[in-house]
């Protein structure tokens, strides 16, 4: 059997591997539960939600059922009770400092397309400069969230505060309940070290296991200048913030790249799945799941368990 080592995931999933096989499993994701899980003492039937891709070739496959799959559990076979597309809750960030004066129009138009092609899911909209705020909630009707995304404007005089947007996000996500969520950070320009506020900001995103995926607006002459500077992002926050959250950062070019980039993400948040399966009473400790599909020749690579 051969293993590829994954990046661990923040929080509490500690580590993941993949292994391919033959036969019925044919993809086999490993992740490490939660510290400290109910012991003996609870009685009821509980249950967990693994986040996970199914391909076949490079076609993502979300027509399943529960049926499809193998989960085990610390070396124990689980019942999978039920299986449907990821609807987690979204947070998009908006940049609305000076930097985005002249891609504001652009930027609106990308994130109200990409609001409406990520299905039935709650949505809350926000925005970058200081103050950040929240303008539309998880409560908000999809009308809304789309009439705040068109009515952001640029406050020319304010300063970039991404971490405490993010974390305001985060708080907003919490308060949810949700076992699963992501941030879309739309960034007009690199955020620099100095301008990240207060570091202490990160210890809550970080524990949350919210995923934060970017699309950094960048110059063209840093596309030109080849090899890692600052100008291309890599000495960028929100590069680094992105994958200590297994997030997707995508870095643009011109105005017009802000509906590609959302579009991609659209598509790649649309072939995420949900599973669900039931863990018995008085297990304990909860050691690794591992998850396998039945539909010979694809793959399946988990993302997360719930806690």
């Amino acid at each position: 059997m051969r293993m590829k080592q994954v990046p661990a995931s923040p929080g509490r999933l500690r580590r993941s591997s993949i292994s391919v096989t033959a036969g019925i499993l044919t993809t086999v994701v490993l992740c490490t539960a939660a510290e400290g899980s109910p012991g003996g003492s609870q009685q009821a039937m509980s249950s967990r939600v693994l986040l996970a891709t199914v391909a076949r070739g490079n076609r993502a496959l979300v027509d399943l059922g529960p049926d499809d799959f193998v989960i085990e559990e610390g070396g124990a076979m689980r019942d999978v009770f039920d299986m449907h597309v990821a609807d987690y809750p979204l947070v998009v960030l908006i940049d609305n400092s000076a930097a985005a004066r002249n891609d504001l129009g652009a930027i609106r138009d990308a994130a109200a397309r990409f609001v409406s092609r990520v299905g039935e899911r709650a949505v809350a909209v926000g925005t970058l400069a200081n103050p950040p705020a929240l303008l539309a909630s998880f409560d908000d009707e999809r009308a809304k969230v789309l009439a705040e995304i068109r009515a952001v404007s640029v406050d020319p005089s304010a300063g970039l505060m991404p971490l405490q947007a993010i974390a305001r996000a985060v708080a907003a996500i919490e308060a949810a309940g949700t076992a699963f969520s992501a941030i879309v950070v739309i960034s007009a320009r690199a955020i620099e070290p100095a301008e990240i506020g207060p570091a202490d900001l990160l210890t809550p995103i970080l524990d949350s296991r919210t995923s934060v995926h970017v699309i950094a607006r960048r110059s063209p002459a840093a596309a030109e200048q080849g090899g890692p500077t600052r100008t291309d992002g890599d000495g960028d926050v929100l590069r680094q913030l992105s994958s200590l959250t297994r997030g997707q950062y995508t870095t643009i070019y011109t105005p017009a790249s802000y509906g590609i980039a959302l579009d991609g993400l659209a598509d790649r948040l649309a072939a995420e799945v949900m599973i669900e399966f039931l863990e018995p009473p008085g297990q304990g400790a909860r050691g690794e799941v591992r998850v396998g599909v039945k539909i010979p020749g694809a793959r399946v690579m988990g993302l997360g368990v719930s806690r």
